[in-house]
């Protein structure tokens, strides 16, 4: 056991919000976490409840100090890592949620934002972020237009909105201070990475009125003290969840490729500055702090954990998760699946496609089994996509480092080995953003550990899979027109 602070690791994802400890060398001392419920009351719509929100990640914090045991009061400091593009309005003066949370899934605004196409190649080179109704500012002008809380607010000056992390910071601290980190403020397309700052530009262009978002500060930052299972604990990191698992490992290597799968996925590379000539994919910053910035280029696919739930649903089967690492590793021939799945991101943009089998099923076995590889497959698909799209832009990586709850799949690791042609390397703990998180709150030390042993999946021949992902390349070529 090492000696020394400890910090704690706080990660709000899509179906749970988990808490995690570690010493100063990446080792996981406790663990846990509370389910969280995503509602979609109506097509197109997908939010969380704001205050079952706040409870489950207060509830995981208590968990955590408590299986810590007495070494509770070690922990030095703590890290908030969130779902990026989750906005929320609530009243400046009390904290209190003036609406659901509207998660990165939702996309009930993507014909009104359809009138800014004219303007979208000026908001990617001023956010970095094609535009689209999965990020924020969309979000924000449909609950001034829909929801007489919030416009009672701005009319009467008690309004704050912006990055659900920027309402967790105010509701979860003891000074109440709504601060805004640079990924979860960007991921609003309210925020000009050049400046570093919000825009008035932008929120002119939206029609949505000044004076009502949280200051902008860096992601290494004084945020608050956190009230954390009767104690106090310094909240000195926040991010998002996906640019904190950039770090999971340590400091990103250029050369290689980031991949995070869960109910979406993600595929990141590191960059030295900016890359304003790559409109089908996103720039960001990953990291600020102090006067060190780290950028990233990142491919981004909407349905990945969150297409498979939706085929359980759709098929009635409750065991297809726990049968599908079976099905992958069994002679299927699965159908193309043209995956729009909470749209698709990355680098085709289309925010409704509708989601389709093409081609029969294995006829000689299970239907459901041949369109959950299907599924998968078509996760595997949109990371190629965007890996040769980053390809325009960067050299080839030498490696991939795999991550996120679907990152167990051994079917789905070699089969993006195979299509990406270099190694892919996942460690047997694959949980990624709390990690990062701690690496950070821990002064990105030199030695890290990355999480158990590293299974590595070269990069064999398939020409089965070869050949579905030119078929499915060609299916979405005629769709989306890319």
């Amino acid at each position: 056991m090492t000696a020394g602070p400890l910090y704690l690791a706080i990660d709000q994802g899509s179906h749970a919000s988990r808490a995690m400890v570690f010493d100063g060398a990446g080792g996981a001392l406790a663990h846990a976490e509370r389910p969280l419920a995503l509602d979609r009351p109506r097509p197109d719509w997908a939010e969380h409840d704001a205050e079952a929100l706040v409870a489950s990640i207060e509830g995981a914090i208590s968990d955590a100090l408590s299986a810590l045991g007495p070494r509770a009061g070690e922990v030095a400091a703590a890290g908030l890592a969130t779902q990026r593009s989750n906005v929320c309005c609530w009243d400046a003066a009390t904290g209190t949620a003036l609406a659901p949370v509207i998660s990165w899934q939702d996309r009930r605004a993507h014909a009104w934002l359809r009138r800014f196409e004219p303007q979208a190649a000026a908001i990617h080179r001023r956010t970095g972020l094609t535009l689209t109704p999965h990020y924020g500012a969309s979000k924000l002008a449909w609950c001034l237009d829909h929801l007489p809380a919030v416009r009672r607010a701005a009319e009467q000056g008690r309004l704050c909105w912006g990055p659900m992390a920027s309402f967790l910071v105010q509701r979860l601290t003891l000074e109440g201070v709504p601060l805004a980190d640079p990924q979860n403020a960007s991921r609003t397309q309210l925020w000009d990475l050049h400046r570093r700052a919000w825009s008035p530009e932008l929120l002119a262009l939206f029609g949505l009125p000044a004076g009502h978002l949280p200051r902008s500060v860096p992601t290494v930052h004084p945020f608050g003290t956190l009230r954390a299972g009767g104690g106090r604990i310094a909240l000195r990191v926040v991010n998002g969840d996906q640019s904190s698992a950039l770090f999971a490992y340590g400091a990103p290597a250029p050369g290689a490729a980031y991949v995070n799968v869960g109910t979406g996925a993600f595929i990141q590379r590191l960059v030295t500055r900016l890359v304003a000539e790559a409109p089908r994919l996103l720039t960001g910053i990953a990291l600020w702090a102090d006067d060190d910035l780290v950028y990233s280029l990142e491919g981004t696919v909407n349905g990945a954990g969150s297409a498979l739930e939706w085929l359980a649903a759709g098929t009635g089967r409750a065991d297809l998760l726990a049968r599908l690492p079976a099905w992958l590793e069994g002679e299927i021939e699965p159908p193309l699946f043209l995956n729009g799945v909470s749209g698709v991101g990355s680098p085709f943009w289309c925010a409704d496609l509708p989601s389709r089998f093409e081609g029969p099923d294995d006829p000689a076995g299970d239907a459901v089994a041949a369109r959950a590889v299907a599924v998968v497959e078509s996760i595997v698909f949109l990371l190629q996509a965007n890996a040769e799209e980053m390809a325009r832009h960067l050299p080839r990586p030498e490696r991939v480092r795999i991550s996120g709850g679907l990152a167990r799949l051994d079917g789905l690791c070699r089969r993006l080995a195979s299509l990406m042609g270099v190694p892919l390397l996942r460690q047997d703990d694959t949980e990624a953003t709390a990690r990062g998180t701690a690496f950070l709150l821990a002064g990105r030390p030199a030695h890290w550990r990355a999480g158990g042993e590293t299974a590595t999946f070269p990069p064999g021949p398939d020409a089965a899979l070869a050949a579905r992902y030119a078929r499915w390349r060609a299916r979405m070529a005629e769709e989306t027109g890319y």
